[in-house]
């Protein structure tokens, strides 16, 4: 199909439907199925080409291994909820944390064990976090920012053992070959680092924020969710029977501290096996999102077992292995249907009809404003860094060869633009999560974070202004 301003239309419809009927879920199916009316008109046609796109997005294997993450780790909660860990480790942390400061500080001071993706991360202290904010009363919603603050922002900045780090380079790779450049793609990504403004002022504000306990007012009452939650008997048998629950820390430590242990040395083995010589570099080559999905499996094997032989019942295990890892179907579903509409969005020419519109005629001194600023636009509207990385990647290093505009700075700026749209768009994988596991509207959780993402997004447009000059 002619690339057209079509193209734009599923992302155009999704965010403002989203906002009007309060529910991300109808705006993002809407989005899809007027993107698969413009490629297939007939009525037939059309529910064939949605019912294609959404088979296609769980055929992908990346995806495949991010639902499979996610539904495995929802059960690994769910067995911690109900042998008593999560509720066993909130009552020993409760015992060492007495200000919402110190809790705060707490949700840094793990990112040493959680950098390895976004959604481990989220995924390992959400949980224990929204069991520990109502004692201190602190707003869901601030304690949902604090998590992601200290997630992307420092994951995209980290040189080694990140599930983006392959990704990333391979990006680079790509662009640096289509315009005939034999630097090496991952130095050149090294060399990139600093100039991902966004990620660099969105975590100094999110350290300072934190620090100075300002930023974030917190709000007395329920939060929006629970003020229109109208069946109150929802789960009610759950809820009891967690409450019943003795709790036991090391039911909680035990398979985290698996988790972790799996994940560094598969890290190296998997690295090592791929040819890398050292540490750094094994842990550069290796499959991230594989490596952390075949730890995940290995640590429920073990911790069954380890339950059983503490005496839990198997027949308990299985039903909240299966409840845990359904909780986080709504979440689940949302990135299927994200994952659909972009490739419906991509099959009416979104990539061409945006590298045309922008052209490569821009001044030397601005390009990597340009970039960053286009790029963010884009990446808010279809939520996904991976995806405008390798969108913009190609587009940012063919401009800045043709303007002889700096290579790492511009290619920071495309690493940058992605890091604002899964920070701050509604339809990124972290906000989803986040505001699922937080019990959290996932449109008012964006307008939330939404202040604070143009503060950071402008003063990073400034930053890419300002900085061809002074280097």
């Amino acid at each position: 199909m002619q690339p057209s301003w079509l193209s734009l239309l599923p992302f155009l419809i999704v965010i403002p439907m989203a906002i009007w009927l309060r529910e991300i879920l109808s705006g993002l199916l809407l989005g899809l199925l007027v993107g698969s009316f413009c490629l297939e008109p007939h009525w037939l046609g059309g529910l064939k080409k949605t019912i294609q796109y959404m088979i296609q997005s769980l055929t992908d294997v990346e995806h495949v291994k991010v639902v499979l993450f996610l539904y495995l780790f929802g059960a690994l909660i769910g067995m911690m909820q109900i042998t008593g860990g999560i509720k066993g480790f909130v009552q020993w942390i409760s015992e060492k944390i007495h200000s919402q400061r110190r809790m705060l500080l707490f949700v840094w001071f793990t990112v040493p064990f959680t950098f390895f993706t976004p959604m481990f991360r989220i995924m390992l202290i959400g949980p224990v976090m929204k069991s520990m904010i109502e004692k201190l009363h602190i707003d869901k919603r601030r304690m949902a920012y604090i998590i992601d603050v200290s997630t992307e922002p420092i994951i995209v900045l980290l040189p080694a053992a990140t599930a983006f780090i392959g990704f990333m380079t391979s990006v680079v790779e790509g662009a640096l070959k289509q315009n005939g450049l034999e630097e090496s793609a991952y130095q050149m990504f090294i060399a990139s680092l600093p100039f991902n403004f966004f990620a660099i002022i969105a975590l100094f504000i999110g350290l300072f924020t934190t620090f100075m306990n300002i930023g974030n007012r917190e709000k007395s009452g329920k939060n929006e969710r629970e003020q229109h939650e109208t069946n109150h008997f929802h789960r009610l048998g759950i809820k009891k029977e967690l409450a019943l629950v003795v709790g036991e820390p090391l039911h909680l430590i035990f398979p985290l501290s698996l988790i972790w242990l799996f994940t560094m040395i598969l890290f190296w083995y998997d690295g090592k096996a791929k040819g890398a010589e050292t540490v750094i570099e094994a842990f550069s080559m290796a499959d991230a999102t594989f490596v952390m999905l075949l730890s995940l499996f290995f640590t429920l094997i073990i911790t069954i077992l380890f339950y059983l032989f503490r005496h839990q019942s198997l027949n308990e295990l299985i039903y909240h292995f299966f409840d845990g890892g359904n909780q986080l179907m709504i979440p689940i579903g949302m990135l299927i249907l994200v994952w659909a509409v972009s490739l419906t969005a991509e099959d009416l020419g979104f990539s061409e009809y945006v590298s045309s519109t922008f052209g490569t005629f821009l001044p030397k001194p601005i390009v990597p404003a340009v970039i960053f600023l286009v790029g963010s636009f884009i990446s808010y509207f279809i939520g996904t860094s991976w995806g405008t990385w390798g969108l913009f990647m190609p587009l940012g290093v063919t401009l800045a060869v043709a303007t002889d505009a700096s290579l790492p700075m511009t290619i920071g700026a495309v690493f940058a633009s992605g890091t604002f749209g899964a920070f701050a768009s509604p339809l990124g994988d972290t906000t989803i999560t986040s505001a699922s596991i937080m019990d959290l509207d996932v449109m008012e959780y964006a307008k939330y974070k939404l202040k604070i993402s143009l503060l950071c997004g402008g003063l990073s447009f400034i930053g890419y202004l300002i900085a061809p000059i002074v280097f």
